[in-house]
């Protein structure tokens, strides 16, 4: 690929440091993915700007009147401190008519609310967990087609937020109990959805028309007999992850049927939601082998070493030869202003 302008766009409290040296391994995980983004592009001889946003459209529309970046590389999972407001920044790079990495807008929005993409999957026919929605405020009524256990979660907040083993409730009182909780530290409907035991798989896609999925990745836990859920200390928290003996790695023992239906799906999935350049594919698969889809997560985690570099290294693409395939999709994404 020729050295191209490369505008990074990240929130501006992860503005990552020139080097690692002196930084905490807290520290660094706030940062890393940004960093691991810029510094791996600079090393590839692109010409890398880094740009921090908070609650300002302004410095964006002067970076690309000044540099004229080939592309964007959209970094950001919030805006304002909103996390559903990603999808604005992006429909501004289109007004702007400017190419950028990652899903568009339309994508992002409709993946964002995990209650409406679980009823886009279900007209589709797409196999997902049975739920339901309580809004804010309301009282909690379970619908009788929802049994027990139920997860509950909120329907907007990513990256585990709000997320425990007390999500997985029981009977009437703890749910009510649990939505209660997600209403009040997330401020945001809750969505209550039936609890699917067994194993937890990731899938990464990419491509805007023509889909390439990455092999299965699964999570595990091999010190634990806990119930397998991806709470966010299971995501984040490094001394539990050790106790839990918290491990993803290329799922075993899957046939190549299996493997073929699980592609399938995401590849559904993924064309259902209007998703484009790259995203991952949550899902579970019962003891009978029957597989569901969880949520699908637009513009996924790109740090190095973690599941979706590392499903994409199992294929052949290493980490420079991932982001420049990304590049390449945001440069190819027909956009309607093309």
């Amino acid at each position: 690929m020729k050295q191209l302008r490369v505008l990074a766009l990240v929130n501006e409290n992860l503005v990552p440091p020139e080097s690692l040296d002196g930084s905490t391994d807290k520290e660094i995980d706030e940062w890393k993915t940004e960093y691991d983004v810029i510094t791996t592009l600079r090393e590839m001889g692109h010409q890398v700007e880094v740009l921090g946003l908070s609650d300002d459209l302004t410095p964006i529309r002067h970076a690309i009147l000044k540099r004229k970046p080939h592309i964007a590389f959209n970094l950001l999972e919030e805006f304002h401190g909103v996390v559903t407001y990603d999808h604005a920044i992006v429909s501004y790079l289109e007004l702007m008519r400017q190419p950028y990495s990652g899903c568009n807008p339309r994508g992002l929005l409709i993946s964002k609310d995990k209650a409406l993409s679980k009823k886009i999957l279900s007209y589709h026919r797409i196999p997902s967990p049975k739920f339901s929605v309580f809004p804010l405020g309301r009282k909690v009524v379970r619908p009788k087609k929802l049994k027990f256990p139920i997860f509950v979660k909120s329907v907007i907040d990513d990256a585990s937020l709000g997320i425990s083993q007390a999500s997985v409730v029981y009977d009437d009182k703890e749910l009510a109990e649990r939505v209660a909780f997600v209403h009040e530290h997330t401020l945001a409907d809750a969505l209550a959805e039936e609890f699917i035991d067994g194993r937890e798989f990731y899938v990464g896609v990419l491509g805007n028309d023509r889909l390439q999925t990455m092999p299965v990745w699964e999570l595990m836990f091999t010190k634990s007999d806990a119930p397998l859920i991806a709470t966010r200390k299971v995501k984040w928290d490094r001394s539990y992850q050790e106790r839990l003996g918290v491990k993803t790695d290329h799922a075993q023992d899957l046939s190549p049927t299996v493997e073929k239906q699980i592609a399938r799906i995401c590849k559904r999935v993924y064309k259902a939601l209007d998703l484009s350049g790259y995203a991952r594919m949550d899902l579970r698969m019962r003891a009978d082998g029957r597989v569901y889809v969880l949520e699908a997560n637009a513009n996924p985690n790109l740090s190095f070493g973690e599941d979706f570099a590392e499903s994409a290294e199992k294929v052949g693409l290493s980490y420079e030869d991932l982001l420049s395939k990304i590049i390449g999709l945001g440069l190819r994404y027909r956009a309607p202003w093309k």
